[in-house]
């Protein structure tokens, strides 16, 4: 096993993640989800040895992180954080190319194949028209392409990434996301990455760690999805404080989207109401008619005249 978290208590003044048990193997893709607060960052941080822990341990390789240099951590890990600061006078090539510091000197020049290697990656990351721009003129979705660039030619078999799609856009999401499954399974790398979206765990991750009640679960992505509703149930604001909903039968998207209508529409109790949608058309039914509503104008109307 190459990443292991052993009976660990996770956190600072106290624990925010309790008795943690979870592992990984080279080739795994893993999503690191959980509220804010929670511990995630901390998690990082800890793996990172940048936290001690308070109990517990955590190997890289069989090695107790707390026992490795910072050289050797950096040879094993890469990690891109949400927030990094960002040399002004640097440009993308640049910012790429410093993947490699840990294999030269500290002032140094790259090797032939290693300019080649920082050349494939701008390229894969769609950044070529970027190559010599400075990283203060970019975007942040291209500034966080860049950082993720650096931490790919840095080689390690473990790449840990908090929240690397927050400032992308689906295009740059699918490039980014797309590009680390394939290191992990090409290269044989770990990639650990962290996001607020449980839905990028299906397409992308393997494995899922989620930080809940100060709890770590930990495995296949389809096991713990199905063993907590609430990462696959839709989730729906309530921004109307005098508003009852009805029950709602659809799919996702359509029950969403009919919550929403009806919350910004009606201030009042609904729950006599239930909605199906099927074959094109919404039914509504009560406890003594049915009508049906072909769009979302004719369900307002409908509803009106219902109460």
């Amino acid at each position: 096993m190459h990443l292991e978290i052993r009976q660990a208590n996770i956190g600072y003044d106290k624990t925010l993640i309790s008795n943690a048990q979870a592992d990984l193997k080279l080739g795994d893709v893993c999503l690191l989800i959980g509220n804010n607060g929670v511990g995630k960052t901390t998690l990082i941080k800890s793996i990172l040895h940048q936290i001690s822990l308070l109990s517990g341990e955590i190997l890289i390789n069989q090695k107790n992180i707390k026992d490795l240099s910072v050289k050797e951590i950096a040879e094993n890990i890469a990690v891109v954080f949400s927030k990094s600061n960002v040399p002004q006078h640097y440009t993308v090539e640049d910012l790429i190319s410093l993947g490699k510091y840990i294999y030269y000197p500290f002032y140094f020049e790259l090797k032939k194949e290693d300019r080649e290697e920082v050349s494939d990656i701008i390229d894969e990351l769609d950044l070529r028209q970027y190559k010599y721009t400075l990283l203060k003129n970019l975007s942040d979705g291209n500034l966080q392409k860049a950082f993720i660039g650096r931490a790919i030619t840095q080689n390690s078999p473990v790449i840990i990434l908090d929240e690397p799609t927050t400032h992308l856009d689906e295009k740059n999401k699918l490039i980014i996301l797309k590009t680390l499954r394939r290191l992990a399974k090409e290269q044989n790398k770990i990639i650990l990455f962290s996001s607020h979206d449980w839905r990028l765990a299906k397409e992308f991750a393997d494995k899922i760690w989620y930080v809940k009640d100060n709890q770590l679960f930990s495995g296949l992505v389809e096991d713990v999805l199905l063993q907590h509703d609430e990462l696959t149930n839709v989730s729906l604001f309530q921004v109307n404080d005098n508003f009852v909903p009805p029950s709602i039968q659809a799919p996702q998207v359509h029950k969403e989207m009919l919550y929403s209508l009806l919350q910004k529409n009606f201030e009042k109790d609904l729950s006599a109401l239930h909605f199906e949608y099927k074959d094109g058309f919404w039914d509504i039914l009560t406890n003594t008619s049915k009508q049906q509503c072909e769009s979302f104008e004719e369900i307002i109307d409908s509803v009106k005249n219902i109460h």
